[in-house]
């Protein structure tokens, strides 16, 4: 949440009722690059990435390891690092503002013996809370403490080991820590109840290229062997998961025809088989696929999961899909505890929601009507831009910023596609 972009006046204005057509690409994944950003600080002799999504988290993160002394060229997609960290004092102006900021933790203690990192911010969609990174830390061999709104680490003069890391739950973020961070220890670590999500193979395989010792990603259990040292690597950043559902749902809930491209079609199988289950057609090639839909969406429930299961990241975009299918359906959030505050915005437009819990109802309607709305997080944001484009009237949305966290050139992609979209004050 980039405060320069926070403090603009911009709102989008959508008129609904056109059907989308065309082609679109689909960019790096914010999930992806963030954590593959953070191996700056520990490969120094050379690392590249290419395919990075220019947003305000990754703009962030940037900054962030600018800070620390990081030195960087970003040009068309493609960033180059050199350097180590100069300090091991993260800046709390820049930390407060993203959740991912975290994963910085585990390199600095590799890099320089010792960290200091505030606590980190980020969307309100739960406590999110950052014990099992502290976890992952100890578990390694280094020495943790909180003092004054700071995470204070040290490695003893023997520096990190390998450990058995058992999770007590799943954890995308946790498990990227422990990637991170033991690649480098002495030893070998094993990851047990590890995330599967394809930014965590991602992950590995970038740091594979550089020489590190991985093995069992993609699955709930990752061995680790620490090397000595990463050598010059490029890597290209995966695909957007998220961005491509999210475009997969804008042309079901137009009844449009888009071909979305850029897209690992294997990274998406369960939503997609979700999709042909609401009567959209969904044709799968090699690196994209096809969305197009003839009618109201059929209702269908889904349960938010751990990846290969529906993702939370999809869950509100699904939910403004489900507002106009032609009947009533449930959604279950499993993930998050605080994952549907983009409901009440919904029920603004006409939806019919009720939420008990974890589960949300809807019943179908006719239609939306437009309104001026208020994104309360960067997926809500997404899921009150598919109902404007289907809205009776000119919808205005709000809270922007969030959007500009997770997609980029979101506007003229659509716009291109048809949509009736601008940005402006």
């Amino acid at each position: 949440m980039d405060d320069l972009v926070k403090n603009t006046n911009e709102r989008i204005f959508i008129t609904g009722g056109k059907k989308l057509h065309g082609s679109v690409t689909i960019s790096g994944a914010k999930n992806a690059a963030l954590p593959l950003m953070a191996l700056s600080l520990i490969i120094n002799k050379g690392f590249t990435l290419s395919n990075v999504p220019n947003l305000a988290d990754t703009r962030l993160m940037l900054k962030l390891l600018n800070d620390l002394g990081i030195q960087t060229k970003w040009e068309n997609g493609k960033i180059d690092f050199n350097g180590l960290p100069l300090n091991d004092h993260a800046s709390y102006d820049l930390v407060r503002q993203m959740r991912a900021s975290i994963l910085i933790l585990g390199p600095l203690l590799v890099s320089q013996g010792s960290a200091k990192v505030p606590l980190p911010g980020g969307c309100a969609i739960g406590s999110r809370p950052i014990d099992l990174h502290v976890m992952v830390m100890e578990r390694l061999g280094a020495n943790i403490k909180f003092e004054s709104g700071y995470i204070i680490g040290s490695v003893p003069s023997s520096g990190l080991k390998g450990a058995k890391i058992d999770f007590p739950k799943i954890s995308v973020g946790a498990t990227e820590s422990a990637i991170l961070t033991a690649a480098l220890a002495k030893g070998q670590t094993v990851i047990s109840n590890a995330a599967q999500e394809p930014e965590i193979v991602d992950l590995v395989n970038c740091l594979n290229k550089a020489g590190a010792d991985i093995m069992g990603e993609g699955t709930n259990k990752i061995i680790i062997n620490g090397v000595k040292s990463l050598n010059k690597v490029h890597h290209e950043v995966v695909a957007d998961r998220i961005e491509a559902g999210s475009f997969a749902i804008a042309s079901s809930i137009t009844m449009g025809d888009v071909e979305i491209k850029n897209v690992i079609p294997k990274n998406l199988q369960f939503f997609l088989k979700v999709l042909e289950n609401t009567g959209s057609k969904v044709e799968v090639f090699k690196n994209s696929i096809n969305i197009c839909a003839f009618r109201k969406p059929l209702p269908y429930d889904v349960t938010t999961q751990e990846h290969p299961g529906f993702p939370t990241d999809l869950q509100a975009q699904y939910m403004t899909l489900m507002s106009l299918a032609d009947g009533n359906s449930q959604i279950t959030e499993n993930i998050f505890e605080n994952r549907f505050m983009h409901v009440p915005e919904l029920i603004r437009m006409g939806a019919k929601i009720s939420v008990n819990k974890q589960k949300a109802t809807i019943k179908g309607v006719d239609y939306l009507k437009a309104a001026k709305v208020m994104a309360s997080d960067l997926r809500a944001s997404m899921c009150l831009i598919l109902g404007g484009l289907v809205a009776l009237g000119t919808s205005e949305i709000d809270g922007i910023y969030h959007l500009d966290r997770g997609y980029e050139n979101i506007v003229d992609k659509l716009s291109n596609l048809g949509a009736d979209i601008r940005r402006s004050r």
